[in-house]
């Protein structure tokens, strides 16, 4: 696992990233440096799906005193497969690319992300997943998320999770109309718009977290099989929340538990490798 989150990391081919793994095993970071074959077996196995999901997870707890108003969106990671099929009614043949969409809740001040699902489901059916996950391990006091999750049944769910939802209400959106979470916010965009937006924009922050991954960890995925771009792409968020972690230690002065690493052997040039922080 290790293994398939550093080659992600460093964005090399499994060739390429061979001589990362012996650096490592040098360093006494991993105690054999598998083939790069493994490497693609482990991102292949459904199995892999369900770790990476608990290691996002696990990355985003120790900013748990931080993150307090979180933001949610949706954005499509490019592959290299094509839909190609013959058009009958206009005798032409067309074709579109494949894209792997990532729904993900972050903290508006770390850019940590803190529930994370690969599918293309529509963005307002995969709300109440994403707040539900956060909500058991942060006290959540603002939602902010785009008119795409504009509903009824996602501002009472927000509500009853004891946050305030501050979501964007679609030109026909009418107040009088919908429970009484809608009404009341609905209340507060028409009577205090100024306030609820500077609330709302917030949501600016989840743009932020997807230009952050796809500028360092790359905005498409090498992988060929559902599964595996799945698993790819889960270990972009893990990447990115680990140098979320970081940033915060420096920034914030936040302590994080580390687990127990070897000592650095002396080497007459120590090249720079990336140390993965164990959350303990």
């Amino acid at each position: 696992m290790f293994a398939a989150v550093f080659k992600v990391y460093t964005r090399f081919s499994g060739r390429r990233f061979t001589t990362d793994m012996t650096e490592a095993l040098a360093r006494g970071y991993v105690g054999k440096a598998p083939h790069y074959n493994s490497i693609f077996r482990t991102l292949e196995n459904p199995e892999t799906t369900a770790i990476l999901k608990r290691l996002v997870i696990q990355s985003s707890l120790p900013l748990r005193s931080v993150e307090s108003s979180f933001a949610f969106d949706a954005s499509g990671f490019s592959t290299c497969r094509f839909l190609r099929w013959f058009d009958e009614k206009y005798g032409v043949t067309r074709k579109k690319a494949e894209w792997v969409k990532c729904h993900i809740a972050c903290g508006v001040k770390t850019n940590v992300v803190t529930a994370v699902e690969i599918n293309d489901a529509g963005d307002s059916v995969m709300l109440p997943t994403l707040v539900a996950t956060t909500a058991q391990n942060f006290t959540m006091k603002e939602v902010s998320a785009d008119k795409a999750y504009s509903s009824f049944a996602n501002l009472e769910f927000i509500a009853d999770c004891d946050a305030e939802p501050f979501i964007a209400f679609k030109n026909n959106s009418r107040g009088d109309t919908g429970p009484t979470t809608w009404e009341r916010m609905h209340a507060h965009f028409t009577l205090n718009r100024e306030d609820y937006l500077r609330h709302y924009h917030k949501r600016s922050n989840v743009e932020s977290t997807f230009s952050m991954i796809k500028g360092k960890f790359g905005d498409s995925v090498r992988s060929k099989t559902d599964t595996a771009m799945t698993n790819e792409v889960l270990c972009k968020v893990l990447c990115h929340n680990l140098c979320c972690l970081v940033h915060a230690i420096h920034e914030l002065k936040i302590k994080v538990g580390l687990s127990e690493l070897p000592p650095e052997p002396e080497r007459e040039t120590d090249g720079a490798i990336l140390r993965f922080p164990g959350v303990a």
